[in-house]
This record gives C-alpha cells, structure tokens and sequence, in this order.
C-alpha cells in the first residue's frame, strides 16, 4: 500500500502548496494523491487553472527547471487532473480518500505509461505538449 491514511494525503497535498514536500517524494503516487487532494478537499482551488502556478513553484523550490524539456509539462498535469477527477466521481460516497488513492493506484491510471494508449510519443513529449493543452492523436480520452 502507498497511503495507510487521509493525513497522508493531506500532507502530500499541502507539501506541494507550501513547497514543503521533499523532492524525492514527488513521485507518481504522490502526483496522483495532490490531484485527488486538491480535487476532492480543496475546492477553493481552482486545480486546472492553478495547477501550473502550483507546480511551477514546488518545482523551482525544490531545484527542478522548467524547461522546454523537463519541469511542468501541462498536457500530463491536465490529463491527470481529469483523470483522477472521472475515476473519484465513481467512487462510492464516503470512501475515505486514501482509499480511492490507492484504488486510483490500482488502477491504469497508477501506471505512468497509461498516457501512450491516448498520445504518441512524439507528441506527448513535444515542447507544445508541455507548454500547452494538446489533444491526443492516438485515440479520445474517456472521460
């Protein structure tokens, strides 16, 4: 298991706003559970429109550019988002986010790869796709 608890998530989450989060901790797991977070516990955030910002910051503070080729990359971030949105929208009411965390984990979407099945390579990587929103070219995302 990756999460044992919801105080997990929240430190996760309030870790990548403050820029608190060690930088050896911000793997996928941990991208997963601050969108999940900010999407279900912090609805005073805006996450598609701010989540750049959000990111951006963490990642200067913690020594990673954002380049052209690596830092922030806004396609991942905003598919991500949708994702983890659509997946705890079908969550049962209650589940305790830690929870879901770990069913999204479970899931294709704990898979880093689960973007090649919507997004050639070329494409995903490309610096558009990092600086901005670029539709998949392989297949429609499903939700």
């Amino acid at each position: 298991m990756h999460f044992q608890s919801d105080q997990e998530i929240h430190a996760i989450g309030q870790g990548l706003l403050d820029r608190s989060l060690p930088k050896a901790a911000w793997t996928h797991a941990a991208h997963l559970a601050a969108a999940a977070w900010l999407l279900a516990v912090r609805p005073d955030i805006d996450a598609p429109a701010q989540m750049p910002d959000i990111i951006r910051a963490y990642n200067e503070a913690t020594g990673t550019a954002n380049t052209d080729t690596g830092g922030y990359h806004h396609t991942i971030t905003l598919a991500s988002l949708r994702a983890v949105g659509d997946f705890l929208s079908r969550q049962p009411a209650g589940t305790p986010l830690h929870m879901a965390c770990e069913a999204l984990l479970s899931s294709p979407y704990g898979d880093k790869a689960w973007l090649m099945q919507y997004w050639s390579p070329d494409l995903l990587f490309s610096k558009e796709a990092r600086r901005d929103w670029i539709a998949p070219d392989r297949a429609p995302l499903p939700f």
